[in-house]
């Protein structure tokens, strides 16, 4: 099991009273007891590997066992001895991926993409060793076993991941930060941290260029300001931070951020860099040197060329699918609405790509003259922003209220993004109302289709504020990919099936 402490523990007093704040354990300056080193993250590496081993020592047994019993090898030495080789090639594979990086485990997508690496290079490199030596029984484990082992890898870190975020919600296994920037921007990422404890960083302490926040306070959002700029190296050893987040500041020049990194080489803290580029990452940030000077190049988002062509297909490809696999819960759905009384389909006029409407259909979850009777609802509203939202409407019916819980009236819009109106992955469609009140920022989440799901669906739906649903929205469109449709296709299905935010 994981160990679960943080080293929270307030820090010691250190002899620089004006760049160093040593009388942070207390109130009243006593000396502060000196924060533990952490010991989860060994543990829980030690764990993904011996993990790793045993999934690949139990494929490669049970691939040997099926070459030799029915696809005729023989066992000894060609199916045991093949067995052993394709195991121990997966294994150097991943290391050689580094599959195993502390730093990478329990976070981003980097972790799964180190596995899937691993893997195809093993199976490419088993392929080869086939083909050069002429051996048949090669291809049962290019194209099967090793695979195999693959997913049961990612399988297996998944389920170790979820355990590892279920710690972090109650404030164990966390990487202590230490915060530096102006007070402005490490309140942002405080807050944004805070937000998403699942990524495990726990903003500890703060450095400004005065050593204090705004308007001379010792805390910011709750941290307290350890130093300044000048006591930084001194503030890390004293804290034992896992990771310095550099945040945009004007006190902090090129050459200063370069002795740092210098000097923290041969240290267990992490330096990382806030760009400042808001809601831009992953396929769109480049690295350009120039002349030994790092230049991060920003590259627009895709949306046309084969990236758009690929998307239409596989929209249209599992809109078909789900249809089809749907097709008796659908038929169970419209009989209940059609017997609680009227239509049972819901006809609205929404905003689509570059501002083209479309007939959006939906199970009716309303009274059949329910837009009439909104306007006796208006002082109630609960939405946010141009939204009109109410948890207890009560123009829902009964069969509505079970439908909206688990989103099953949105169902028919399957038919949209089979018709092309809509993507399977999107920001949520807009009433034209909406659209009229856009500003120029916002008009940008109409560069895409709107989809039947999208990171509004996985981070609260109806929860949410208006400002935070329109940046989740402008966030998938500016780093959109197949990736990230997958992973929230993904989440949809757990927040539907807990059916927070929905009503």
């Amino acid at each position: 099991m994981l160990s679960s402490e943080v080293g929270t523990g307030p820090l010691p007093v250190i002899g620089e009273p004006r760049h160093v704040r040593g009388d942070l354990g207390s109130e009243h300056g006593q000396p502060a007891v000196e924060a533990p080193r952490t010991s989860w993250e060994g543990r829980y590496t030690a764990l993904v590997v011996l993990a790793d081993v045993l999934v690949v020592g139990a494929g490669t047994l049970l691939g040997g066992w099926i070459s030799s019993t029915f696809l005729g090898v023989p066992a000894v030495p060609n199916a045991w001895g093949l067995a052993g080789i394709a195991g121990l090639l997966t294994l150097i594979c991943l290391w050689v991926w580094r599959a195993w990086e502390p730093r990478t485990l329990g976070q981003g997508s980097e972790e799964f993409s180190s596995v899937l690496r691993g893997t195809i290079t093993s199976l490419v490199l088993l392929g080869l060793f086939g083909l050069a030596f002429e051996l048949s029984s090669v291809r049962p484990w290019a194209f099967a076993f090793i695979p195999v082992i693959g997913i049961a890898i990612a399988a297996a870190r998944y389920v170790m991941r979820r355990a590892l975020h279920r710690r972090r919600f109650t404030g164990q296994c966390m990487h202590r930060v230490l915060a530096v920037g102006t007070p402005q921007s490490i309140a942002e990422l405080v807050v944004r941290t805070r937000d998403n404890p699942h990524f495990g960083w726990q903003v500890a302490g703060a450095c400004t260029a005065s050593g204090y926040g705004l308007d001379g306070d010792t805390t910011i959002a709750g941290v307290p300001v350890v130093g300044d700029l000048e006591a930084l190296h001194r503030v890390v050893d004293a804290g034992h931070y896992r990771v310095v987040a550099v945040t945009p500041t004007p006190d902090w020049s090129p050459r200063r951020l370069q002795r740092l990194s210098w000097e923290f080489e041969n240290s267990q803290a992490e330096i990382v860099v806030d760009p400042g580029l808001l809601e831009v990452a992953g396929p769109r940030l480049h690295v350009k040197p120039v002349d030994g000077l790092p230049l991060l190049r920003l590259t627009e988002p895709r949306f046309s060329g084969i990236a758009k062509v690929m998307k239409g297909c596989f929209d249209r490809f599992c809109a078909v699918v789900l249809l089809f696999l749907l097709l008796p819960l659908l038929i169970g759905v419209a009989i209940a609405v059609k017997l609680d009384g009227g239509p049972v389909f819901f006809r609205q006029i929404r905003v689509g790509r570059h501002g083209e409407t479309f007939r959006m259909v939906k199970f009716r979850s309303m009274v059949v003259d329910a837009e009439k009777l909104r306007a006796d609802l208006v002082t109630m509203n609960e939405g946010a922003g141009p939204l009109f939202k109410m948890r207890r409407d009560p123009r829902v019916t009964a069969v509505g209220q079970w439908l909206r819980r688990y989103s099953l009236d949105e169902l028919p819009q399957l038919f949209n993004v089979l018709g092309g109106s809509m993507s399977l992955v999107g920001p949520r469609p807009p009433l034209p109302a909406e659209v009229e009140g856009y500003s120029t920022e916002t008009h940008r989440r109409l560069h895409v289709r709107p989809g039947l799901t999208g990171l509004w669906q996985v981070s609260g739906r109806s929860d949410l504020s208006w400002d935070e649903s329109i940046r989740l929205d402008l966030r998938y469109v500016e780093n959109w990919s197949l990736a990230l449709d997958a992973l929230i296709l993904w989440k949809t299905v757990g927040a539907v099936l807990r059916g927070d935010g929905a009503y």
